[in-house]
C-alpha cells in the first residue's frame, strides 16, 4: 500500500476550513488533491465528478445527490458540473456561519475560477496543491538524502518528476507514466473542455515549448514552427496555464520605460514533464546537455512557486532582462515594494563573477533601492560572495524567498 505523505499545505488548509463555508483546492492532474482531503478529512462525504454515474447525477438532479451526501461533502473535480455551484451557493447561505461545509477540487483553474466567482465569492477560500515540492520528497521512502544533495534533488526532479505516483512508485517507470499523463491530459481535459484543434499540432507545441523552458515566450516563433496562426499559440498557452502545466514569469517593468524586455518567461511547473517532451532520459544527457542550465532555473522556479503555494500566498515574482543584455532570473518584490534579486547557476564551485548580474542591477537601478541579492546553486553550502549577493543553497533560498514574499 502507498503511504500517504504529509503535504506542506496542510497547517493552511485546516486553518481555511476553520473559516469559510467553502474552499477549494486547485492544481493539476495528478498534484495529490483527492488523497490530500480524504485524509485530512476522512469524515467527510466524498463525491467525485470524474464517476460518470455521479456525474450523471449531479447534472441531472444536483439537489437529490447533495442532499444524500450530508451536511459536510468532498466535491472532487467540479468544474466537470459547474450547475452544482449555484445549488452549493444556496445551501451555504442556508446556514452561512458554518465554516467547512463543502471541500471542492478542480484540475482546470480558469474555467474553475469563472464559476467560483460568479457562484460562491465571499463564501469561498482558495489554495493550490502542485506536485510534492522538495520538502515533501524528503519525507517520501528512498528519498530522505535529497535534503542534503542538491545535485541528486535536481537529478531526482528531472528523471523521475515530483508527482507523487511516480516519486512513491519506485519500480514505475517515469517515462512511461508521463507518456499516459500526457495522453489522459490530452484526450479528457483538453479534448472535453477545449477548441483546440489538431491534437498531433498540439502536441508538437507541447514539444517545442519544453525545449524553450526558462526563456522569453515568443509566439511568433512557436506559430511558424508549429504551423498554425499566433492566436492559437495564444489560446493554446492560456489552456496549459488554466491546467497548471506551465507559469509565466511576468518581467519587471515598473517606470522602467522602453530599456526593459516586456514579454514573459515561460516555466513548467514540474520539470519531469519538461524532460519527457525533450526526451531526457538519462543524468549524462541531463547535466551536459544544452536544457542543463535552463532546467535547474525550471527548477529552482518550480521550487519557489510551491513553497508558497503550501502557505497560501500568492508572491510578487518578476524577472528583469534590459535591451543591452542585463538579465536578473528572478526579482522578488516584497512589502513596501523592496526588490530582492537572484541568480539561478547550475554549478557546484560558484565563483565571484556571477554575482555580477546582481551588482550591475543594483547599479543601473540604484532608484529602485534594490536589496542585496543571492546566487542559487548545486554548492552544499551557504556563503558570501560579495556585497551584493549571498551564495544560497536551494533549501535556504526557498525559505527566504518566503520571508522575502510574504505579505507582498
Amino acid at each position: 500500500m502507498t503511504p500517504y505523505i504529509h503535504r506542506s499545505i496542510e497547517p493552511a488548509l485546516r486553518e481555511m476550513v476553520g473559516q469559510f463555508p467553502v474552499v477549494a483546492v486547485t492544481g493539476p492532474r495528478q498534484s495529490g488533491k483527492s488523497t490530500l482531503l480524504q485524509e485530512v478529512f476522512a469524515k467527510y462525504a466524498y463525491l467525485t465528478l470524474d464517476d460518470p454515474l455521479v456525474l450523471q447525477q449531479a447534472l441531472g438532479d444536483p439537489e437529490l445527490l447533495l442532499e444524500s451526501a450530508g451536511p459536510r461533502v468532498v466535491i472532487d473535480e467540479i468544474q466537470y458540473a459547474p450547475s452544482l455551484l449555484p445549488r452549493l451557493k444556496l445551501r451555504v447561505d442556508r446556514h452561512r456561519a458554518q465554516p467547512g461545509q463543502f471541500l471542492l477540487t478542480g484540475s482546470q483553474q480558469f474555467v474553475l475560477m469563472k464559476g467560483l466567482g460568479e457562484s460562491l465569492a465571499g463564501r469561498i477560500g482558495l489554495l493550490e496543491l502542485l506536485p510534492f515540492c522538495l520538502e515533501e520528497k524528503t519525507r517520501c521512502p528512498g528519498k530522505g538524502h535529497l535534503a542534503g544533495e542538491p545535485r541528486a534533488a535536481f537529478v531526482d526532479a528531472c528523471l523521475r518528476g515530483s508527482y507523487p505516483e511516480p516519486v512513491l512508485q519506485a519500480k514505475l517507470d517515469a517515462h512511461r507514466w508521463y507518456g499516459a499523463y500526457v495522453r489522459t491530459y490530452l484526450e479528457r481535459d483538453i479534448r472535453s473542455l477545449y477548441d483546440i484543434g489538431s491534437l498531433r499540432e498540439f502536441e508538437r507545441f507541447l514539444q517545442l515549448l519544453a525545449s524553450r523552458c526558462a526563456q522569453i515566450l515568443n509566439m511568433s516563433t512557436l506559430a511558424t514552427e508549429t504551423g498554425v496562426a499566433v492566436n492559437t499559440i495564444k489560446r493554446w498557452i492560456s489552456i496549459l496555464e488554466a491546467c497548471r502545466i506551465i507559469y509565466l514569469l511576468p518581467p519587471y517593468y515598473n517606470n522602467l520605460g522602453k530599456r526593459i524586455t516586456k514579454a514573459p518567461k515561460v516555466y513548467f511547473l514540474d520539470s519531469g514533464m519538461v524532460c519527457y517532451l525533450t526526451g531526457l532520459r538519462d543524468q549524462a544527457a541531463l547535466l551536459q546537455g544544452p536544457l542543463a542550465g535552463p532546467l535547474f532555473e525550471n527548477f529552482c522556479i518550480q521550487e519557489t512557486l510551491k513553497s508558497f503555494a503550501a502557505r497560501g500566498e500568492s508572491p510578487r515574482l518578476f524577472y528583469l532582462r534590459t535591451r543591452t543584455g542585463l538579465e536578473v532570473d528572478l526579482l522578488i518584490e516584497g512589502p513596501g515594494a523592496r526588490l530582492y534579486p537572484f541568480e539561478f547557476k547550475l554549478s557546484a564551485t560558484p565563483r565571484i563573477e556571477m554575482a555580477d548580474p546582481i551588482r550591475q542591477f543594483r547599479q543601473q537601478f540604484a532608484a529602485l533601492k534594490p536589496e542585496p541579492g543571492a546566487i542559487v546553486s548545486l554548492a552544499a553550502a551557504s556563503r558570501t560572495l560579495s556585497a551584493d549577493a549571498q551564495l544560497l543553497t536551494l533549501p535556504e533560498f526557498l525559505t527566504i524567498a518566503v520571508q522575502h514574499g510574504k505579505g507582498a
